[in-house]
């Protein structure tokens, strides 16, 4: 059975007999009141979800075509990182929640958590460079050294030497990264410790990597904001961001040894290289798959969820969402900007959705 564990009113119930109304809550109070359902609707299920950033754009979407369908249910969308999203669901205090980042064994069985791939996306390295009016490359070892703080300045022999044709700055490299919790950590870090043995060594696969250079943006706009408004700068973010909001970002070395750039093709065909049998590992890695026309830092964005529940109402609400998520909902992703799940893919999601009780 899935879970959706506690509606709105028993969430804050629960943070007020302890005594403490978190700014967490506070928000959703206030997110709440702003989007209430309609006076006249009754018995109306509130299915609040917590997490990432990076698919924020989506699950608003989403939340707002969702909400349209049926008034006795309704979805809200609270942004807080990864790992916060993790624990909120995990100790029972929201719906489901949305990452990039694998559970860990630990968290599943504490928890009694899964996660359920709903969107393919891309990290991709962002930066600024006004002087420079051609495209730049970049691969895992060399952006491994830049946010290791070895690579200080851009016209570097190791950056110059991938861009022979590109008269590059001697500007200093500003490092610009997230903080703790994020999932663009973690997807960004998995594939750097792919590239580059020392990264692996000195940092690792983390949504809470210790940076020994740089300063942090908070959200992906933050990041997008920072990196647009210092010339110098490098970051990375969610494609869907550099996108929307006209920045530079780099062609990565791949796997098969081409340059490519992150698009709907690109991380649909990292996917593919990556498709298991009858997709049964649903927390599948597509960092840096085969295919000569695959982008290397690709990731699914998962949604997580309880695998048992006492609230049998909630329950089917979240089986009647997801069951919306990955059958009508879908165009709205693509309408998004992001790529669609392989028809394969789909087909185990809505077979494992099926099966829950």
């Amino acid at each position: 059975m899935l879970t959706a564990l506690f509606s709105a009113s028993s969430i804050v119930q629960r943070h007020r007999s302890r005594g403490v109304l978190s700014n967490i809550w506070l928000l959703f109070l206030v997110t709440l009141a702003l989007t209430e359902p309609p006076a006249h609707a009754q018995n109306v299920t509130v299915l609040v979800g917590a997490g990432s950033s990076v698919p924020t754009p989506l699950y608003n979407r989403w939340a707002q075509e969702y909400n349209k369908r049926n008034s006795s249910i309704q979805m809200r969308y609270l942004t807080m990182g990864t790992s916060e999203g993790i624990k909120q669901i995990a100790h029972g205090a929201s719906d489901f929640a949305a990452g990039e980042a694998q559970l860990t064994n630990a968290e599943r069985k504490e928890g009694s958590l899964i996660e359920l791939p709903v969107v393919i996306i891309a990290i991709v390295p962002i930066y600024c460079l006004p002087e420079v009016h051609q495209e730049l490359r970049l691969s895992g070892e060399v952006l491994a050294e830049i946010f290791l703080g070895d690579v200080k300045t851009w016209n570097a022999p190791q950056i110059a030497k991938l861009n022979p044709e590109i008269t590059l700055p001697n500007v200093a490299i500003q490092v610009v990264n997230r903080p703790a919790g994020k999932g663009s950590n973690y997807v960004f870090t998995d594939f750097l410790s792919k590239s580059s043995s020392r990264f692996r060594a000195q940092i690792g696969v983390s949504p809470s990597p210790k940076w020994p250079v740089g300063t942090s943006a908070e959200r992906s706009s933050d990041m997008v904001d920072k990196v647009k408004s210092n010339p110098g700068s490098i970051g990375y973010v969610e494609y869907q961001y550099a996108v929307k909001n006209n920045i530079a970002q780099a062609a990565v070395l791949n796997r098969a040894g081409n340059y490519v750039k992150a698009s709907a093709e690109s991380v649909t065909s990292a996917c593919r290289a990556a498709e298991t049998p009858g997709w049964k590992d649903f927390a599948a890695s597509l960092i840096n798959t085969s295919g000569a026309d695959s982008y290397p830092i690709t990731s699914f964005s998962w949604i997580y969820l309880r695998t048992t529940s006492n609230d049998s109402s909630h329950a089917a609400a979240v089986r009647d969402l997801l069951g919306w998520i990955y059958t009508d909902g879908e165009p709205f992703a693509v309408q998004e900007g992001y790529a669609s799940l392989p028809p394969q893919l789909l087909g185990a999601l809505r077979e494992k959705i099926r099966s829950f009780h």
